[in-house]
């Protein structure tokens, strides 16, 4: 069950997972996910539109595509549907991880919440001086592991995939080079399959924030293998395309 402890994750100040993830957990298939989200979306008997936001996604090469976000109600909205003992087993695990996200959220918005006066610091470094020793160890894991858990974030997917498209493009040998106009796809494929190897992740977009800086070293200090090198360069080196 290694692959459950992704499931939910903060975005926007909020516990949500994603339509891929319950698609890949409950053995869907994405498409079918997001058609029983838009049924929901587009019936005027069910005010769900809070529970939803639509989003993309990079699949390996290079294509954006539909997801969507969904909170706890969004996500027991769907999963309502999914039967079975596996599916309830799944469910189970969903709501623990949902629980374990929001209660990370509540500790750091009671962490904003600082003494005014000499006063009320004693009064709240008394109250959590009883309850430090039972809990501490506790928060301190469920933090950290949720903090690291967390991915990256819209603006940072943008630059990896800035990043992404300008190395492949220099592998390649640049836009007007002929691998580029016929095969480019090989090379996308390719960076895309050593970097989710080497993160240890789905996709792209699965990116933990933490390696954010060594995502775009990893990228920008990419080569291809000597056998797509070697097909670049013939490609490359040929003066028709049809050939």
């Amino acid at each position: 069950m290694n692959e459950l402890k992704d499931l939910v994750i903060m975005k926007d100040g909020q516990a949500v997972t994603t339509s891929l993830e319950v698609a890949k957990i409950f053995e869907k298939r994405h498409d079918r996910v997001i058609r029983v989200i838009e049924s929901k979306l587009t019936d005027p008997n069910f005010g769900v539109s809070e529970m939803f936001h639509e989003s993309t996604y990079t699949d390996a090469s290079g294509k954006q595509n539909k997801m969507y976000y969904m909170n706890r109600d969004g996500f027991t909205f769907i999963a309502m549907g999914f039967t079975g003992h596996k599916a309830d087993e799944f469910k189970l695990r969903y709501i623990e991880a949902f629980n374990k996200m929001e209660a990370y959220i509540r500790e750091q918005e009671a962490a904003k919440q600082l003494p005014q006066t000499p006063e009320e610091l004693l009064q709240l470094t008394m109250k959590a001086t009883n309850h430090l020793d039972q809990r501490v160890t506790n928060v301190e894991e469920d933090i950290d592991y949720l903090k690291n858990k967390s991915e990256v974030d819209e603006n940072q997917r943008y630059k990896l995939q800035k990043v992404r498209n300008k190395r492949c493009i220099e592998v390649c040998g640049g836009k007007e080079s002929n691998f580029y106009k016929t095969k480019s796809r090989k090379v996308f494929m390719a960076l895309a399959h050593d970097f989710k190897e080497y993160f240890q992740i789905p996709r792209y977009d699965a990116l933990r924030k933490e390696d954010f800086d060594k995502a775009i070293e990893f990228i920008n200090g990419w080569y291809p293998s000597v056998l797509l090198k070697r097909k670049i360069d013939q490609v490359n080196a040929q003066t028709d395309l049809d050939i």
